[in-house]
């Protein structure tokens, strides 16, 4: 089965597809993950590329993107060094998250459709990706590996 030219994704309360809905202007897709810059093959050091980022893109209501705010909070040597506390990588990431998301006015938490698109930042692919392979077309959430497909109902598998 092709790819459908908008792809469901539904939105999991507590889950992977949080932080996703429809807002005053159109619909958004909020992410804390942790990516490499494209192309790192891990070695001795991956600690230090392996960075979180809070990620808040948006779209307009038919889908298309508007724009993406996507901020480094740290890496991953960093979060090791302070796991827990205010002042953690992972918990400066889930505060910009949560800023970004309530500035989007009359903001609800539900299922989105948006079409492909993809950007590159400090050498991190973001976006949603689609190929054709033996099995069909699929999509794919980057950097956080949400990989969609047939029957194309919102679900993922990781």
């Amino acid at each position: 089965m092709a790819v459908p030219e908008v792809i469901p994704i539904s939105y999991e309360p507590h889950g992977r597809a949080e932080a996703i809905g429809r807002y005053a202007d159109g619909q958004f897709l909020g992410t804390v993950t942790y990516a490499f810059p494209r192309g790192y093959r891990p070695d001795d050091g991956w600690e230090n590329e392996k960075r979180l980022f809070a990620v808040l893109h948006t779209f307009d209501a038919e889908g298309n993107h508007r724009d993406s705010e996507i901020w480094c909070a740290g890496t991953w040597a960093e979060q090791q060094r302070n796991p827990h506390g205010d002042d953690s990588v992972l918990t400066r990431a889930r505060v910009h998250l949560a800023k970004l998301l309530r500035s989007l006015p009359r903001r609800s938490y539900t299922d989105i459709a948006i079409r492909p698109f993809q950007l590159t930042v400090d050498g991190v692919l973001f976006g949603l990706v689609t190929g054709q392979d033996e099995e069909g077309g699929w999509a794919e959430l980057h950097p956080d590996r949400l990989f969609f497909a047939s029957p194309w109902d919102g679900s993922y598998d990781t």
